[in-house]
């Protein structure tokens, strides 16, 4: 004779079965809101913790930004130097050497120049800070007062010539007062960075150190944060320029906004993320899944003005 079911196990069972139905009856999200354009007397600054990361977050808002007749900037972090898989068929190499990563950091310094150049970022407002890759975090951390040595390159200074402070040892100290020395010279009243939630350390680490030094400022209300590394997004992957490019769900609890492109600017994105020739040899689908219909940006509280 069957068991008589329990009422904790029934009340399980229904609701697994009901789970499908509550969902499908859930009214939708409400949709987001539209982001306005920075005006003729804004002045925008990108946050890079890499080179590409401002081709995939921000092209759009850079060109409709300098179509207004706004000032544009773009400041890099890090060269992105520790991408070892990357070296490997840059140098034709199973076992990329120091030399071998500081030649791919300038090359994608290269690159990104190039990009910038394509959505209009003059020359002079492109800084080039040169810390390590995969070092942003042990700066802001340990290393903020004793010298950081990066197990890609074996460097402990910056190399780069470019850079705003060629020979600078890494520490934490000295990162931030390169950024804040940007910050400083180019008087941003729009500063874009990566979220808290993004994946990548290095974009959740100059975010944090963006927002840590706005907020000093007495300037956070300037900050809004975009994303690029979250947990199977976006979704699908791909060049899919007519889809729209909706938050990840584990970055839900920011008030996201759309920035709208047209067609015109969507290319032109394409065409910035295609100069990121040692990138794009690797990581194609995932770059291109960023040109879509708009861009997200997320203010760190309530949205000014709401």
């Amino acid at each position: 004779m069957p068991r008589p079911c329990s009422l904790p196990l029934l009340g399980t069972l229904l609701g697994t079965l009901l789970a499908p139905l509550a969902r499908a009856q859930a009214p939708p999200p409400p949709p987001l809101l539209i982001m306005s354009a920075p005006g003729p007397q804004e002045r925008v600054l990108v946050v890079a913790p890499h080179p590409d990361d401002e081709s995939l977050c921000c092209a759009g808002l850079l060109q409709r930004a300098r179509a207004n007749g706004a000032a544009i900037a773009v400041v890099w972090i890090t060269a992105g130097d520790g991408f070892e898989l990357d070296a490997m068929l840059a140098e034709h190499t199973l076992w990329p050497k120091v030399g071998n990563l500081e030649r791919l950091g300038a090359r994608r310094l290269m690159e990104a120049r190039a990009a910038a150049d394509k959505l209009g970022v003059p020359r002079s407002q492109q800084y080039v800070l040169g810390y390590p890759d995969h070092g942003v975090v042990p700066l802001l951390g340990g290393f903020y007062s004793r010298t950081y040595h990066s197990r890609y390159t074996g460097l402990s200074t910056v190399s780069y010539p470019q850079a705003l402070s060629p020979y600078a040892i890494y520490t934490g100290a000295n990162l931030e007062r390169d950024l804040e020395r940007v910050m400083e010279e180019y008087r941003p009243t729009l500063v874009l960075a990566a979220a808290p939630q993004d994946l990548h350390p290095d974009h959740y680490g100059s975010g944090e150190l963006a927002r840590r030094l706005l907020e000093r400022r007495g300037e956070l209300p300037r900050l809004r944060y975009w994303i690029v590394h979250a947990r199977r997004w976006p979704r699908p992957r791909g060049y899919h320029p007519g889809i729209p490019l909706l938050p990840p769900a584990s970055a839900a609890a920011l008030q996201w906004r759309l920035f709208p492109l047209d067609g015109a600017e969507r290319a032109r994105k394409l065409a910035a993320l295609r100069e990121h020739g040692s990138q794009m040899r690797l990581t194609a689908p995932f770059m291109y899944s960023f040109v879509r219909a708009n861009e997200i940006f997320a203010a760190p509280g309530d949205w000014p003005g709401d």
